[in-house]
C-alpha cells in the first residue's frame, strides 16, 4: 500500500511539472491543452484523500469484549445459609427446688454447710459420667467442683450437693453454679446459693428448705423410692 504522504508529494511534483511544461510550450505554433492549477490541486487532494481512506480501511479495529460475570448458583447460596444456622444442644438442666440452705439463710463466719439442689435432666441426651457441676461466678465459699460418677438419663431427677463454708465477711453472699459437658460447655439453668452473714446463725449446717421438695422421679437403675444424691467435698 502506498504511503499517503508520498502520494501527496508526488501530486505536488506533478503540479510543478505541469506548470513548467505549460510555460515552455507557450510559444509553440500549436497550443497544447493545459490543466489549470486548480484542477491539478483538486486531483492531488483527491488522490491524498483516497490514500487516507484506504489506510483507514486497512487498519484493524479494536472491538471490546465483555467479560462474563459469575453468578452464584442457588445450591451454593443454600449451602451457605445452612452452614450459618447453628445446631441446638441436646443437653438441658432445669432447677426444681432447694433441698437444703434456702435463700438468705443466716450464718456466722466460718460456719460449714452442705448446699443441695434438686434438678432434672430436661434435655434429650443423658449426662455422661465426667460431666461437671462447677462454680461460675460470685463467691464459691470453698465449694469444690462436683464431677458426676454416674450417668443421668433424660427426664431423671438428681440431688446435687456441694460442701461449703461461710466466708469472712458480712451481708448477703451468693455463689452461682452450672452444669457443663466433658468439653467444658455449660448448659441449662444456673443454680445458686445465698446466705446472710452477721445475723442469727443457722441451727444446723444442713437446713432444709421451707417448701417440700417434689417427689423424685426415679431412673431406670434406681428403686422407686430413691433419689440419687451426688456430693462434692472440698
Amino acid at each position: 500500500m502506498k504511503n499517503p504522504a508520498k502520494m501527496f508529494i508526488l501530486a505536488n511534483l506533478a503540479l510543478v511539472g505541469a506548470l513548467m511544461l505549460s510555460a515552455c510550450g507557450a510559444g509553440a505554433s500549436q497550443a497544447t491543452p493545459t490543466l489549470s492549477v486548480g484542477s491539478i490541486q483538486t486531483a492531488a487532494v483527491g488522490v491524498f484523500a483516497a490514500g487516507l481512506t484506504q489506510t483507514a480501511l486497512a487498519m484493524p479495529t479494536n472491538t471490546p469484549t465483555s467479560t462474563p460475570t459469575s453468578t452464584p448458583s442457588p445450591t451454593t447460596a443454600l449451602a451457605t445459609i445452612a452452614t450459618a444456622i447453628p445446631t441446638s444442644s441436646c443437653y438441658g438442666l432445669t432447677g426444681i427446688s432447694d433441698v437444703t440452705i434456702p435463700d438468705n439463710t443466716p450464718m456466722v463466719v466460718g460456719q460449714t454447710f452442705t448446699k443441695t439442689w434438686l434438678v432434672r435432666n430436661s434435655g434429650t441426651c443423658p449426662w455422661d459420667v465426667g460431666f461437671k457441676f462447677a462454680f461460675t461466678s460470685g463467691d464459691a465459699m470453698g465449694g469444690a467442683t462436683l464431677v458426676l460418677d454416674t450417668a443421668v438419663s433424660p427426664g431423671a431427677q438428681v440431688n446435687l450437693s456441694v460442701a461449703m463454708k461461710a466466708p469472712n465477711t458480712t451481708g448477703a453472699v451468693r455463689g452461682n453454679w452450672r452444669m457443663s459437658t466433658l468439653t467444658g460447655v455449660f448448659f441449662g439453668d444456673e443454680e445458686y446459693v445465698i446466705i446472710k452473714l452477721g445475723g442469727t446463725p443457722a441451727v444446723t449446717a444442713t437446713l432444709t428448705a421451707t417448701h417440700a421438695a417434689p417427689t423424685a422421679t426415679p431412673t431406670a437403675t434406681l428403686a422407686p423410692s430413691e433419689t440419687p444424691t451426688l456430693t462434692a467435698t472440698p
